[in-house]
């Protein structure tokens, strides 16, 4: 892709463009990596665990979600409350319409970077993708539009996630170069895994929490 497509995938028109080609049926751009390949990821990171065994199950936020599959595999598996935001209208009306009899998924038109969501509502928050639209230029010295805007994304994101929760990414993006990007300020504990396929590109997935010292410093309004 040239410099100027890779800026276009942090707008809005350029997804509404993507997704109004949309035969309304099939995903129109399911990043990187499909449900299935994502599922031994999901299984140790987030089925089964005991501290999201509440009796309605834990509120997903998935940011950015575009026309995955991924919220409706979640839902036949169980997961009945999960939240899908986007900040392309066009995706959020056409989802709708194409899960409207899946039980427990809501699509709801919002930029990750200024959610209307309260404060430590979300248990888990979830990006495949999204993150990493927002980033172009040197991965050495990002320009100050990509440091701002996924500043903006992880502090949002700190702060509509519970103190227990966890925020899962999946990325293509080298560790070091991505790192810098997801924690500036210091909000997180991050656990990072390996999602190869004994190929020659590996993906990567992130286990993020909040970091103690980040919550202290919030709580006492630092």
């Amino acid at each position: 892709m040239t410099a100027e497509e890779d800026q276009a995938l942090g707008r809005a028109e350029y997804w509404d463009s993507r997704y109004s080609k949309s035969d309304g049926e099939a995903p129109t751009h399911e990043w990187f990596r499909s449900f299935s390949d994502l599922e031994p990821f999901f299984r140790n990171n987030l089925f089964g665990l005991q501290s999201f065994k509440a009796e309605d199950g834990p509120l997903i936020l998935h940011l950015g979600s575009g026309d995955s599959v991924i919220p409706a595999e979640l839902a036949s598996r169980g997961y009945r409350r999960q939240l899908c935001i986007d900040f392309s209208p066009v995706v959020v009306e056409l989802m709708t319409e194409r899960h409207s009899k899946v039980e427990g998924i809501e699509w709801k038109h919002m930029d990750v970077r200024n959610m209307d969501i309260p404060d430590k509502s979300i248990d888990v928050a979830f990006d495949k993708g999204t993150l990493d639209a927002m980033i172009h230029g040197s991965p050495w010295s990002p320009p100050s539009e990509v440091k701002e805007n996924t500043s903006k994304y992880m502090k949002e994101v700190h702060r509509v996630l519970q103190d227990h929760g966890m925020f899962l990414y999946i990325t293509f993006r080298q560790p070091h170069f991505i790192k810098p990007l997801l924690n500036p300020d210091d909000l997180w504990d991050m656990d990072m895994q390996v999602l190869g396929d004994g190929g020659s590109f590996d993906y990567y997935g992130f286990v993020i929490k909040k970091n103690p010292n980040s919550l202290e410093a919030v709580d006492k309004g630092i």
